[in-house]
């Protein structure tokens, strides 16, 4: 009962964390879009700009003044909420999905780093990371745009890479996106919305706003608006084990990144005209070059010497047979094994299998953590053995990154073995 609880809490927070993102991320993309193409030829006095438009059946007028109008309205629409809940859900995510077993899905396996220390790193890091951030953009190197972008991107890739060291695959990415996150809505509370309060007030007030607090302001939004395609790549990146799960995630994390701005950049201005086209093929020529260097190395069918070196001895082969599996008596027991070389390596990996996998990847998981297989993802039968074989060699052979912080303790003898044993055409017998 725990664990369905867990994975209901899991799937709540994940659905609320799901609708106030796209709330704040499709605002930010809208007031972009909008800032750049307004009509700033011949605006009437006190505006920059204006925009027809037409959606839902209805025609809008959109116009936005040089700093504030001279009377403030009855009814100001302020966009803050969205920011807030999308990271105050994603904090409850972090606690929910990996603060609350921080050895199974936070600490790298072999890392020798105590769960709470583990989490005060990644609590940590947050905080250090935007107040880096905001010293950076107020120091005179928030002058040079370009510049400041780049010593971001430096800093960020480089706490993936630290993050890599100690923190599991998904444990890694997830922490900076929680970094980026922390930072855009950092950027909403300590510098958009005090412009925004202090432009309302000198208004009432009859005073001259400051324009140096919305021109702040617009800059921080506009780092927001080029974060956002990373931090969605990370929210959906632990479905994708050839990334998170490669020995370089770090640098792979680093190039989606770039692809991504390099998308955002395009639709931040094509407005003005079509000299940044050349960022979309790029981008989907870095794609196919990211599939190529990280598809795994294919090992070598085994040799007849190996073959032979994995055929169990006649006594073995009885122990194979009469070996329990590690879940528990309510796994189906795996078909005994015959002292025949047609079918005694299938028996080996048959029972690493069911020792090491169907723990958690069962119709009746015996793991505590869950009620029914994840994703789906059963190994019961020799049948779906073979028919799941490649994303056992994906997630157990290539990456490494199953069993879930390898619980079970999988060897590494016995992931080649599986490894040969797909490589070989995954035969039943």
């Amino acid at each position: 009962m725990e664990a369905h609880f867990t994975e209901w809490l899991n799937l709540g927070i994940r659905w609320i964390h799901m609708i106030v993102g796209i709330a704040w991320i499709g605002a930010s993309f809208y007031f972009v879009w909008l800032e750049n193409n307004l009509n700033r030829s011949n605006p009437r006095e006190g505006l920059s700009g204006d925009l027809w438009a037409i959606h839902g059946g209805g025609i809008y007028h959109l116009e936005k003044y040089k700093l504030a109008p001279p009377k403030m309205p009855e009814n100001l629409h302020w966009f803050k909420w969205e920011a807030y809940f999308t990271w105050l859900s994603g904090v409850a995510l972090l606690l929910v999905v990996y603060y609350l077993n921080p050895s199974l899905y936070l600490v790298k396996p072999g890392v020798d780093l105590a769960p709470a220390a583990a989490i005060a790193i990644g609590l940590g890091s947050m905080a250090v990371s935007y107040l880096i951030y905001h010293v950076l953009c107020d120091s005179p190197l928030g002058k040079h745009p370009a510049l400041l972008g780049a010593v971001l991107f430096v800093l960020i890739i480089a706490a993936a890479y630290g993050f890599s060291h100690i923190f599991s695959g998904r444990a890694a990415y997830i922490h900076v996106g929680a970094i980026i996150g922390t930072i855009m809505v950092g950027n909403v509370f300590f510098t958009i919305m005090p412009a925004q309060r202090a432009l309302v007030k000198a208004i009432e007030t009859n005073t001259t706003p400051d324009p140096l607090l919305p021109a702040k302001g617009l800059l921080r939004s506009r780092h927001n608006n080029y974060f956002t395609l990373p931090v969605l790549f990370i929210m959906i990146s632990n479905h994708f084990p050839s990334t998170y799960g490669s020995q370089y995630n770090w640098l792979i994390l680093a190039g989606i990144a770039v692809l991504a701005v390099l998308v955002r950049h395009y639709f931040n201005t094509r407005h003005a005209s079509q000299r940044f086209a050349w960022t979309l093929p790029a981008a989907a020529l870095g794609m196919l070059c990211l599939a190529y260097v990280t598809a795994p190395v294919q090992r070598a069918p085994a040799t007849a010497a190996q073959a032979q070196a994995e055929q169990p001895t006649a006594a073995n082969a009885a122990k194979i047979e009469q070996a329990p599996s590690a879940a528990s008596s309510e796994q189906p027991s795996a078909p005994a094994a015959t002292a025949s070389a047609a079918d005694a390596g299938f028996a080996r990996v048959e029972q690493v299998i069911h020792e090491r996998c169907t723990v958690c990847h069962s119709a009746n998981p015996t793991s505590p953590m869950f009620s029914a297989a994840p994703a789906g993802f059963m190994l019961d039968t020799p049948e779906q053995m073979k028919a799941q074989a490649a994303k056992i060699q994906a997630q157990a052979v290539a990456a490494q990154i199953m069993p879930l912080g390898n619980i079970t303790q999988m060897t590494q003898d016995e992931r080649d073995l599986i490894g040969r044993w797909i490589a070989a055409g995954a035969q039943l017998n």
